[in-house]
């Protein structure tokens, strides 16, 4: 898929709701509920880049490996591809 930026808090809860990982390493059934969950709650810029056929947007295939979704100073991260093992990471920076 062709890389995503989005900057508008109801586009990138529309777009975080239609994103499925599966795969080995991090999985989600809805991308939204990790990102609720990391505290997360109006997003202000989301990046997703990349290509993953164990990624699922809108119940097809071949998403995006690596997804960014700022808060003001929170980060959460996702990042995998082909072959890879999949992780997040959530950060504050300074």
């Amino acid at each position: 898929m062709e890389e995503l930026i989005l900057t508008n808090s109801g586009e990138i809860l529309q777009a975080l709701s239609k994103i499925e990982l599966k795969g080995k390493g991090f999985v989600s059934d809805c991308l939204i509920a990790e990102v609720l969950d990391a505290g997360i709650a109006t997003p202000d810029y989301f990046k997703a880049s990349g290509s993953d056929p164990d990624a699922y947007f809108d119940g097809k295939p071949n998403a995006w490996s690596d997804y960014h979704v700022r808060e003001s100073k929170k980060v959460f991260m996702v990042y995998g591809g082909a072959g890879k093992t999949r992780r997040s990471h959530i950060a504050d920076t300074p």
